[in-house]
C-alpha cells in the first residue's frame, strides 16, 4: 500500500469516475485502474463497485476511504510543516443538524480565535452527514440530538463507526413560528392545535429514515407535511403558510431575527443535544472551547 495508491482511491471517490480521475490525476485510466486493482487484492476489500455508469464506494470502501483521508491529510500536514517549510494553520471544522445555538457557538469561537493562525469550517447537514463527517476525519465535533425513538439505532452506527456520544444537555420540545402565528401567543400548544398549519421538517435525502430525522415525533401522521433542505427556506415558510416545525427552544435573535418565537408542545417528550467525537480521539483546545460556548446555552432552557 503506497500514499499514491491511497491518493488515487479518494480521487476516484470524490469524481464518482474513473476517467474522471484519470483526467484529474494526469495518468493513463489502465494504469489508474491496475493501482486501484492491485490495492484491493492487498487489502483483501473491494473500494468501488464498477459499472457502465461510472463507479461507487462500497460499504467497506467507504470505510477503507475513511481511514485513507486521515493518512493523506496528515502527511500533507508533515509535508507543509517539515519539507515546504509552511506555517500551516490549525484546523477545526464542526458538523450540525440544523441548530442556531451550533451556529452562534461557532461564531463566538471564531471571534475568539481570529482567522489569522485558525482555518474554520463549519457544514450545517443532514444527519447521516454528521456521522459520516466525524467519522472520516472532515469535522472533529459533530452535534445532534437522541430521544427514546432514535436512540437504540443511532447508538449502534456511532459504536460501529467508532465514535461516541456525550450528552450536553436535555430540553423538552417547543413548537417554532413566526410570531404572526395564530398559536403564537399561547403557553403552550397541542399537537391536535398543529393540524391545520403545514409542519416543516429538513429533508434527510437517501438516509429518509423516521431515525435519522432531526425532529422529535417524526412518525406521528401529520395532515400537512412540507420538507425543505435550508433553514432560511423554513423560515420563509413559516412567514408565508404560517408554518412550523419542532426545536429545542433556544431562540438565537441575532442570527435568526426577533419576528421567530418558540412555545412549549405539551409532550413529555425529552431531547438529548449532545457531541459525536472520534473514540479515544481527545477534544483539541478549540473543540473544547467550541463545547463551552454551547454549554452556556443551557441557561436559556
Amino acid at each position: 500500500m503506497t500514499l499514491t495508491q491511497l491518493r488515487y482511491v479518494i480521487t476516484i471517490a470524490d469524481t464518482r469516475s474513473m476517467n474522471e480521475a484519470a483526467r484529474t490525476l494526469f495518468i493513463a485510466q489502465p494504469s489508474l485502474s491496475q493501482a486501484v486493482k492491485e490495492l484491493e487484492e492487498e487489502i483483501g476489500i473491494s473500494i468501488f463497485n464498477r459499472s457502465n455508469r461510472g463507479v461507487s464506494t462500497t460499504p467497506e470502501g467507504e470505510e477503507f476511504l475513511g481511514y485513507a483521508r486521515a493518512v493523506v491529510e496528515q502527511y500533507r500536514l508533515v509535508e507543509d510543516r517539515y519539507i515546504e517549510k509552511k506555517k500551516s494553520k490549525k484546523r477545526f471544522s464542526v458538523s450540525t443538524q440544523h441548530y442556531t445555538f451550533a451556529v452562534k457557538a461557532f461564531v463566538e469561537l471564531v471571534k475568539q480565535f481570529g482567522m489569522d493562525e485558525y482555518e474554520f469550517a463549519v457544514h450545517e447537514t443532514k444527519t447521516y452527514e454528521v456521522i459520516e463527517d466525524v467519522k472520516n476525519f472532515r469535522s472533529e465535533i459533530g452535534i445532534l440530538y437522541l430521544n427514546d425513538f432514535n436512540s437504540a439505532v443511532l447508538t449502534k452506527l456511532f459504536q460501529e463507526s467508532g465514535l461516541e456520544f456525550t450528552e450536553i444537555f436535555q430540553c423538552g420540545i417547543y413548537v417554532y413560528m413566526w410570531k404572526g402565528h395564530p398559536l403564537a401567543g399561547q403557553d403552550e400548544i397541542a399537537l391536535e392545535e398543529l393540524e391545520e398549519y403545514p409542519c416543516l421538517s429538513f429533508e434527510q435525502g437517501v438516509n429518509n429514515s423516521f431515525y435519522f430525522a432531526e425532529e422529535v415525533l417524526s412518525t406521528y401522521r401529520y395532515k400537512r407535511l412540507i420538507k425543505a433542505n435550508d433553514r432560511a427556506t423554513l423560515l420563509n415558510l413559516m412567514v408565508g403558510l404560517n408554518a412550523y416545525t419542532l426545536c429545542s427552544g433556544i431562540i438565537c435573535e441575532n442570527l435568526n431575527g426577533s419576528d421567530y418565537c418558540a412555545v412549549k408542545l405539551k409532550s413529555d417528550e425529552i431531547m438529548t443535544i449532545g457531541y459525536l467525537k472520534r473514540k479515544g480521539v481527545a477534544l483539541s483546545p478549540l473543540g473544547q472551547r467550541y463545547l463551552d460556548e454551547i454549554k452556556k446555552f443551557r441557561a436559556s432552557l
